[in-house]
């Protein structure tokens, strides 16, 4: 059926899109413990096809929408996808936030020591974003409310790792660009994790048929 085909190839172009963000992410964060401004500059012009993608799976879903008037779980399928699809934009932007900080501490000395907690935050944020994907795949509830679950994780790892970084800038004020700089990165992990928690919410509505952006782990 025409209908359903439509369907899988508007899937297979939101799996598409994440597939990049997901790897944006991963290369932004390198760029970032590595001082590689190389990496982060090319992470920032990729943004351009994270955005024309986001576009793309836009006009798939209100072309569908307007041609097939979709019900039940069809329609709940389509507006899961707008909204991720606007999530995974935002999460292209925050990568590219976190590629212009890598690219401005590439250029500057010395080498800062990373936190402790820096690479278990990283790590954190990239498991939520690729669990709540695999949920998506799967149509998995469990595994989009342990996402939600692992929000308050990143949380705590974000508020350890700012007190330390306060404390380096009242040690060494000279090197309060760059200590600013990797705040920055914090919390645009934060958010992303933040942005994975919403499609995490989106799957379980996607399976359930309830919106439980208030208590998804009920």
């Amino acid at each position: 059926m025409h209908f359903h085909r439509e369907l899988n190839k508007l899937r297979k172009e939101i799996l598409a899109e994440a597939a990049l963000v997901e790897e944006a992410l991963e290369k932004a964060i390198l760029a970032f413990e590595t001082r590689d401004g190389v990496l982060a500059e090319a992470v920032i012009e990729g943004d351009k096809r994270i955005d024309a993608m986001e576009i793309d799976v836009e006009e798939e879903c209100l072309k569908i929408l307007a041609l097939h008037n979709p019900v039940a779980v069809d329609l709940r399928f389509i507006v899961t996808v707008l909204k991720m699809n606007n999530d995974l934009e935002r999460m292209g932007d925050l990568t590219v936030s976190i590629a212009r900080r890598a690219a401005f501490v590439a250029k500057r000395d010395p080498v800062m020591e990373m936190p402790e907690d820096f690479a278990a935050m990283t790590r954190a944020v990239r498991t939520m974003l690729k669990q709540s994907l695999d949920a998506l795949i799967n149509s998995d509830e469990a595994l989009a409310a342990e996402v939600c679950r692992n929000d308050d994780e990143v949380d705590r790892y974000k508020r350890e790792i700012n007190s330390v970084i306060r404390d380096r800038i009242e040690q060494a004020p000279q090197h309060a660009r760059t200590l600013i700089k990797m705040m920055d990165v914090t919390r645009h992990l934060e958010r992303i994790a933040d942005l994975s928690t919403n499609i995490a919410e989106d799957v379980i509505y996607l399976v359930r048929g309830e919106i439980v952006r208030h208590y998804p782990t009920e």
